[in-house]
Order: structure tokens, then sequence, then C-alpha cells
């Protein structure tokens, strides 16, 4: 099935302060019905009266973080989609406070991929992190952050593989 088939229909809102990037996501997911916020308040409003498949929020400028907050108490699938805040640290407070992706800005054009891909991934009942793991493989953090960019982290990482393999084998029981 296709990132197209899959999210046809998927009530999605998309988050940011820049206008551009909004419509860059409305027209990335033309095939969602898609809600349009540029500010905090606004998609708190939205998010706090409508139901959504899953939400795709900016980190900056909108205060991701507190949005997240929000649509994990709904249980809607979250992605965080970032420029200015593309770091190790924004990375493990993502996957520590509940978001099921995070993207840098960079990789837009495949936004309805990866989406599908996390959707899938947790209708499977496996970690939605483990298809972001395939996509952008370490080398890409490497080229971005340093070769050394986990050693602040070490636990935290290892914990995190080992969740993703546990899931994946959890799965592979049920099948």
């Amino acid at each position: 099935m296709s990132a197209e088939d899959y999210l046809s229909g998927k009530k999605v809102l998309v988050v940011d302060d820049e206008a551009d990037v909004l419509e860059a996501l409305e027209e990335l997911l033309s095939m969602c019905q898609v809600k349009k916020a540029q500010s905090f308040k606004q998609a708190k409003e939205l998010l706090e009266s409508q139901d959504f498949d899953l939400a795709v929020l900016d980190i900056m400028g909108v205060d991701g973080y507190s949005l997240l907050e929000i649509a994990k108490k709904k249980g809607i699938t979250t992605v965080m989609l970032t420029a200015h805040a593309f770091s190790p640290d924004n990375l493990v407070k993502s996957i520590k406070e509940g978001a099921d992706s995070y993207l840098p800005k960079e990789e837009l054009e495949n936004i309805a991929d990866f989406l599908a891909d996390i959707l899938k991934a947790k209708e499977e009942k496996r970690s939605p992190w483990e298809p972001w793991a395939e996509k952008l493989p370490t080398s890409y953090f490497e080229k971005r952050w340093g070769a050394a960019w986990r050693n602040r982290e070490q636990e935290f990482w290892t914990l995190f593989k080992e969740s993703i393999k546990a899931k994946r084998a959890s799965f592979k029981k049920e099948k």
C-alpha cells in the first residue's frame, strides 16, 4: 500500500509559525484532511476541540512541547518537525516526552512516507521510531552533529535501541 493510500482521509493537524511551511505540508499531505495552525493558541484550540489521527508540530515558535503534551493526552500520533531545534538534546527530549517521531524540516518532501510508516508501525504494535531509524540512519545525524553525538546520553540510547528490538521481537512472536 502506498503512503498516499495509507494516509488517505486521515485528519492531520499541522502547526508551524511559518506560513510557507504550512502551505508545503498541506500540499504534501493533500490526500489528508489537513488543519493548519500558525500559533500555539490556534493549535491548542484545535487540539482541544477536534479529533486528529496525526499532529505535526514545530518545536520553536509555537511551543511544540506543550502542544505535544496536549496531543499525547488525547492519544494523537505526534511528530515533531523542526529546523532551528534540530539537535541531539531536542531529539532526546522529543522521545522522552512521548513524540512518535522527530523530523528535520530538510526531510519535509518525504513527510507522507514518514507518517505512513509511523502509523503502520503503531498499527502493528511496533515502535514508531523503528521506521525513523531505518530512513534516517546514524550517518545522517553524524554528518549534522559529529561522530560522537550520542556520547552524552549513552545510557539513554542503549535503552532506546533495546526498546525498539523488544517491540520488534514481540511483534514477530504475535505474527
